[in-house]
């Protein structure tokens, strides 16, 4: 099992004005598994997806990734968790506008402190896995949006994460570069990447293996 949360609880505020916003949550999902958490905007899923992405932490209960408690550590120990274990990758991509997609991909590998040759060289190769290798030296502003999703993929997979957290990964995109993207994701994990996917579409979420549905903070679970 490489997800496990039980019974997180998550509130924002203070003092008299406390507003929950995940109530009693308890899922798992196992290694290489594809889920999809789907709900409306103000479901609580994006608060859900920064827990997951230990971008955050619960007010209750207990979550472990991998095996790791992640209340138990530290600030510097949940930056390297992300760094190693998790790949993220956003609705509006958060690419650098300065940097090139190369140089974009490469970038979670100058915080690992590999050292440049190999870092291009792994860059290459990531951006050769999502169609991009004519696209090495482009700027984000010079990329479709589907061009920058996959880049933006790219990015989140150079580490060999053992988990990939999308957030709305089609939002910004038209149909025909959202399934692009949505075939991407079915590669990754048949070659056994796990992944987690916040949606709000039901057509998107049905590209998953399970999907949960997350209401008022309140999670249910339904195959589509």
């Amino acid at each position: 099992m490489i997800l496990d949360l039980r019974n997180i609880y998550k509130s924002y505020g203070s003092g008299q004005v406390v507003v929950p916003v995940l109530k009693d949550v308890t899922f798992q999902v196992e290694e290489g598994e594809y889920v999809a958490i789907m709900g409306p905007s103000g479901s609580g899923k994006t608060t859900l997806m920064n827990i997951i992405g230990c971008l955050d932490r619960s007010d209750e209960g207990t979550y472990a990734l991998d095996g790791v408690d992640i209340a138990s550590v530290s600030e510097k120990e949940l930056s390297e968790i992300r760094l190693n274990k998790i790949g993220f990758v956003f609705q509006t991509f958060q690419l650098l506008a300065g940097e090139t997609a190369l140089e974009n991909v490469a970038l979670p590998l100058v915080y690992a402190g590999v050292k440049k040759s190999e870092r291009k060289a792994r860059a290459r190769e990531a951006l050769a896995k999502v169609g991009l290798e004519d696209r090495i030296s482009f700027f984000p502003s010079q990329l479709s949006g589907g061009q920058k999703q996959r880049c933006a993929i790219a990015r989140a997979m150079i580490n060999n994460p053992r988990i990939l957290l999308a957030d709305e990964p089609t939002g910004a995109l038209d149909q025909a570069s959202g399934r692009q993207v949505m075939d991407l994701f079915k590669q990754l994990n048949e070659e056994g990447v796990t992944i987690v996917m916040i949606t709000h579409d039901a057509n998107v979420a049905a590209n998953a293996q399970r999907v949960l549905n997350i209401i008022d903070g309140v999670i249910t679970e339904g195959m589509l």
